[in-house]
């Protein structure tokens, strides 16, 4: 099947016009770092400053996650928070990457819920291709059921879902136990979606390889990310 305009995917390689962006909460999971300590490093060192949203939400790029991580490992090994701000700003005045070794896992469930068919087969075949397995439903009803009967470890969100039905199920995700809402939509609704709950929001069209990195991020087994360290 060829790209056609109703397909939600950018081909491989090329750069989508939005980054992934991760609620403070988010981070915490993805990284070990609880929020208030993250908080705090932000205040008392002032190095890595996420963007606000329009009601007050911290939005943590993947490079800044990638920084934390950075961070997170060094207070683990008994280096003092200030030093290691110093380490980091070193490395960024160096220009020299922040990233850690790969570690992927792949049994774990992610429930995607979308409203059109041909971008579900895509973000489908992407899933699987990286080992995910994948449950592809295309109403809020059958999500509810989904997360209900089969606990997934993800649920991915079309923000459009069943003409609005997409926010409500975003906002009954974490109720149903589900760890991590990934929202993504053709609309900027970043804001909204991170107000009503998700972890993480994608802007359509997605690129291939940015969409399984923040899969990956979300399920905790992320090329940047693995082996996240537990900060007092």
């Amino acid at each position: 099947m060829g790209l056609g305009d109703e397909v939600s995917f950018l081909p491989l390689g090329t750069e989508p016009g939005d980054p992934a962006v991760y609620s403070i909460g988010a981070v915490e999971r993805m990284v070990g770092v609880p929020a208030a300590t993250l908080r705090n490093w932000e205040e008392r060192y002032k190095l890595i400053r996420p963007e606000r949203s329009g009601g007050g939400h911290r939005l943590y790029t993947r490079t800044e996650v990638e920084q934390i991580r950075f961070l997170a490992g060094h207070v683990e090994s008994g280096v003092h928070a200030a030093e290691a701000h110093l380490l980091l700003a070193d490395r960024l005045a160096a220009g020299t990457a922040v990233a850690s070794d790969e570690r992927r896992e792949v049994t774990l469930l992610v429930l995607l819920a979308e409203r059109d068919p041909f971008a579900a087969e895509f973000a489908e075949f992407f899933l699987r291709t990286e080992g995910y397995q994948v449950a592809l439903v295309f109403d809020a009803g059958e999500a509810e059921r989904v997360i209900e009967e089969e606990a997934p470890q993800l649920v991915v969100v079309e923000w459009l879902l069943g003409g609005g039905a997409g926010r409500e199920l975003c906002r009954g995700v974490k109720d149903g136990g589900v760890a991590s809402c990934l929202v993504v939509s053709s609309l900027d609704a970043r804001d909204e979606a991170l107000a009503a709950g998700a972890d993480a929001f994608l802007r359509k069209p997605l690129e291939p390889l940015r969409f399984v990195s923040t899969v990956r991020d979300l399920l905790g087994r992320s090329a940047y990310l693995a082996a996240p360290a537990a900060v007092a």
